[in-house]
């Protein structure tokens, strides 16, 4: 029991560490749309994003060569085969969510889409009890916490639902629809190969509509080097991996919980790189989301076990 905690500890850091990478990542995404259309923005970092996991995948297939060499052969091509169809279903959905943020955030302001993508952290039980999934108390309260704090964060002028906001809404369904997806495919396959193939499936299909839609030019491309760079390298290699390592061990709507700290960083970020300044509102925003990912790591089964 002792050890399994320190597992969901361990993947609780990763999670909110990922959260930071993706927060910061606002910054690379407003930035590269100056130069680029959404769809080229897209399949550079995704495909950038499944580059940089190809030697992850031998490296850590290296270090885990003694758990593999107990394996049959029929064993790892079962395990292979999961994780190439998990990683396309992964790569279908991921790459309907970020096109519709992409395009949602320009016909919306940034708190609206900030609050409204949030929204998957009270989807994603709700899909879980289509499931037949139990969702605990404190998870609702903090759900209800968090998204009490959301709105303080991110809402700062009168809510409408115009076209982007709608856009933005169905980006949250897309994002609930991808946790359960990762939850359902990471503990049966590996989980560096199911991100590299999700990247390259998503950067694949945003290529083919880049070619469709916009007019892409390398040197458009070479001017938003630096935003690809960070939005492939670190929000996709290092960010969709860590939450697809993580998730193994964390119940998909704490995983929701932590992942939803994007918001929170993402003002910090703004505040640190673009010299936004937070007022008493976005501070008390901060401190609810916070409380929520406090109480939603209580393990209330031991309490009521000892009780």
């Amino acid at each position: 029991m002792e050890r399994e905690r320190k597992r969901q500890l361990r993947s609780s850091f990763l999670l909110t560490l990922t959260a930071l990478i993706w927060g910061v990542a606002f910054v690379a995404q407003s930035e590269g749309m100056n130069y680029v259309g959404g769809f080229t923005f897209n399949a550079c970092r995704f495909l950038v994003g499944g580059t940089v996991l190809i030697p992850c995948i031998f490296l850590l297939r290296k270090i885990n060569g003694d758990k593999r060499s107990g394996m049959s052969r029929e064993e790892k091509l079962r395990q292979r085969k999961t994780g190439i169809v998990g990683g396309i279903c992964c790569g279908l959905v991921i790459c309907v969510a970020s096109s519709l943020q992409q395009f949602g955030i320009a016909f919306t302001t940034v708190g609206k889409a900030g609050f409204i993508t949030a929204l998957y952290i009270v989807i994603v039980p709700l899909f879980g009890l289509f499931l037949h999934r139990k969702v605990g108390l404190n998870i609702w309260i903090s759900v209800a916490i968090a998204a009490v704090g959301m709105y303080l964060l991110c809402i700062t002028e009168g809510f409408s639902i115009g076209k982007g906001d709608f856009l933005v809404f169905l980006c949250a369904i897309a994002f609930s629809l991808h946790i359960l997806v990762i939850d359902y495919f990471s503990p049966k396959a590996d989980g560096v190969l199911i991100s590299c193939v999700q990247f390259f499936t998503a950067g694949i299909i945003s290529s083919v509509l880049m070619f469709l839609f916009e007019t892409p030019s390398w040197s458009a491309v070479l001017a938003a080097w630096a935003p690809v760079l960070y939005a492939g390298v670190l929000s996709c290699g290092v960010a969709y991996t860590l939450q697809v390592v993580a998730q193994k061990d964390v119940d998909p709507t704490i995983a929701s919980l932590l992942m939803s700290l994007e918001s929170v960083f993402s003002l910090l970020a703004g505040w640190v790189i673009l010299g936004q300044k937070m007022g008493p509102r976005e501070l008390l925003g901060c401190g609810l989301v916070f409380g929520a990912i406090v109480l939603a790591q209580i393990p209330t089964e031991q309490f009521r076990k000892k009780k």
